[in-house]
C-alpha cells in the first residue's frame, strides 16, 4: 500500500535529521494517511478513501466529497477517486 493521498496527492517527502551538534541524517516526512468512508450526495452511498488529515479538512471545507472533486485537477487525483468523479459527473447530468 502506498503511501500517497488519494485525494491531493500528498506523498512521503525527504529531509534531515539535524542534532543539536548540527549532524545531519537524512529522514522521510510521511503524510498523515486515514482510511475514511466519505458520503457522496450525488451517488447516495458511501466512498472508502485513504486521504490525508490535511485533505479530510478541505472537504469538510469545500462541502462534502462531490464540491472537492468537482474543483479536484485530474493530475492530483488517484485512479479510484477518477472514477469517482466521472461517476459523480455522470449521475449529476
Amino acid at each position: 500500500m502506498s503511501r500517497v493521498c488519494e485525494l491531493s496527492g500528498k506523498g512521503p517527502m525527504s529531509g534531515n535529521n539535524v542534532s543539536h551538534a548540527n549532524n545531519k541524517t537524512k529522514r522521510r516526512f510521511l503524510p498523515n494517511l486515514n482510511d475514511v468512508t466519505l458520503q457522496s450526495e450525488t451517488l447516495g452511498r458511501g466512498v472508502k478513501l485513504r486521504i490525508s488529515a490535511s485533505a479530510l479538512r478541505t472537504v469538510d471545507h469545500r462541502g462534502g466529497l462531490d464540491a472537492y472533486l468537482a474543483k479536484a485537477k485530474d493530475v492530483e487525483l488517484s485512479d479510484k477517486a477518477l472514477k469517482i468523479k466521472k461517476e459523480i459527473a455522470k449521475a449529476s447530468a
